[in-house]
């Protein structure tokens, strides 16, 4: 597996506290969202990989063991445990090298000993328990299907696995499911399963965080005079009164009527309207005499 620096895509050092951190992955998430970059597929992708490096370097134990064993670190355990148990075998023949021998720059060759090697070393990987791979995979969802909590079959590796996805599942964001992924070796533990979720851009409405924003046309008439206009939300139709004289570009806020809070359900973001005024393209002769006596008004 190719080495991977997160500290190189978060833009960060890698004495950086944690606030530093934190403040890096924020900055780079709302530059790269999906939802301001449909059609960038390097942003999306950049998007994913910075969601990857704060998953790992925001948390403490993952951290320590990526700056430890680098690309290898999801083996931390493994290694540890297999190094032990060789600084405790005694009485091998001079010159026999252990798990314990290895030096931090082997580990990938130390695996690939453990598992394909034979002799002493060989007959060690039979004993030792071992932690099976994990497994990643990707999961479509619409902006309407992050609007509540619902279950949903995937196949990964031939093998049906219902989940439950919570409500307000953001676009890149991954979640883990324990014990799913491969089987472990000599009666270990089995790996885990990473769901990444790819939430589609939705033609109408743009999703910043928890909140939506869309546009919406009005007449003319009904901006200068005032009246109601209907709208289409994801959660169905809603009625709005147009106060007389809106002007292009007034927006609105109906309240609660964004996306959920990621398992916080009861709570949720707003929905943010913009008025367009739709100008008349043709007027008849009447229209424009009484658009002319207006004119002459003001």
């Amino acid at each position: 597996m190719e080495f991977i620096d997160y500290y190189r895509i978060l833009g960060v050092d890698k004495n950086s506290s944690a606030d530093e951190i934190k403040k890096a992955y924020r900055k780079l998430a709302r530059k790269l969202h999906p939802d301001l970059n449909p059609n960038d597929k390097d942003a999306q992708l950049k998007f994913q990989q910075v969601n990857e490096a704060n998953e790992v370097l925001s948390d403490p134990e993952k951290r320590k063991k990526y700056d430890q064993y680098g690309k290898d670190w999801k083996h931390a355990e493994q290694f540890e445990q297999a190094r032990q148990q060789g600084r405790h075998t005694t009485g091998g023949p001079r010159g026999q090298t252990f798990a314990g021998d290895y030096e931090q720059g082997d580990f990938s060759d130390f695996f690939e000993s453990l598992f394909g090697g034979n002799g002493n070393r060989g007959s060690r990987s039979r004993q030792t328990k071992f932690r099976g791979q994990d497994h990643h995979a990707e999961l479509q969802l619409s902006l309407q299907d992050v609007l509540e909590t619902h279950k949903q079959t995937l196949t990964v590796n031939g093998k049906n696995i219902r989940i439950t996805i919570p409500a307000g599942v953001e676009n890149g964001q991954t979640i883990k499911l324990k014990g799913y992924g491969a089987p472990g070796v000599n009666g270990g533990p089995p790996g885990d399963l990473y769901i990444t979720f790819i939430v589609t851009p939705n033609p109408r409405f743009k999703r910043l965080a928890n909140d939506l924003y869309t546009n919406t046309e009005i007449d003319l008439y009904t901006a200068v005079l005032g009246g109601e206009t209907t709208i289409d939300t994801l959660t169905g139709k809603v009625k709005l009164k147009v106060n007389p004289g809106t002007q292009p570009g007034t927006k609105i806020r109906l309240k609660g009527k964004g996306v959920p809070v990621y398992k916080k359900e009861a709570e949720a973001g707003d929905l943010y309207i913009t008025y367009e005024v739709k100008l008349p393209s043709s007027l008849t002769e009447e229209q424009k005499a009484l658009f002319t006596q207006l004119s002459n008004l003001k």
